[in-house]
């Protein structure tokens, strides 16, 4: 019997009804059994200064703590600029550091872009995934998920309701729960 894996799930984006947080409530629906999807809030992390490190805030003391639980990692973001919004950054940086101390070091990793245009994020996807390259994640390749036109893919109760997108999304996840077992620590 496969084993259970906790999976952290960051969201890129604050906003209540933002498409990514509907993502990641479709995504952990869609799941294997072996995946145990949990988003892990990071709005009130105060913005990373490695001045405040000793003693840390107790917001970063309780999301490393969250992190440092999971088995694995998956990154549900919007684009901004091209680039990841600076909520999901600051994250990544207090996750990351002291140096030499990341939470997310050797972790399964995973990225989904959504975004109401129609490439889909592409620009944050690949971004996103330069840092993790540094961070030690190793994250799946294939098959890439830039979810593009998601203001027409849920409906008023955050529902996928799109059927193609749900077949896409629930092989995904099941390539992600294999990627998982064959890269997780052991």
């Amino acid at each position: 019997m496969a084993k259970t894996h906790n999976v952290a799930v960051l969201v890129g984006s604050l906003r209540k009804a933002s498409f990514n947080r509907k993502m990641a409530h479709v995504l952990a629906k869609l799941a294997p059994e072996t995946l145990k999807l949990e988003i892990v809030e990071i709005g009130a992390l105060p913005l990373y200064n490695e001045d405040t490190e000793a003693p840390a805030p107790t917001e970063w003391k309780e999301f490393r703590a969250s992190m440092k639980s999971a088995d694995a990692v998956l990154f549900v973001t919007p684009e901004y600029n091209r680039s990841v919004p600076g909520v999901l950054k600051n994250a990544i940086d207090v996750g990351s550091r002291p140096y030499g101390s990341s939470v997310f070091s050797g972790k399964p990793g995973a990225v989904i872009s959504v975004s109401p245009g129609v490439i889909g994020g592409f620009g944050a996807n690949h971004h996103l995934r330069q840092s993790l390259v540094f961070l030690d994640v190793p994250v799946m390749q294939q098959p890439e998920a830039y979810i593009g036109n998601a203001g027409a893919l849920f409906d008023e109760q955050g529902n996928l309701i799109d059927d193609r997108t749900r077949d896409f999304l629930k092989k995904y996840m099941h390539r992600f729960a294999a990627w998982i077992e064959t890269n997780a620590k052991s």
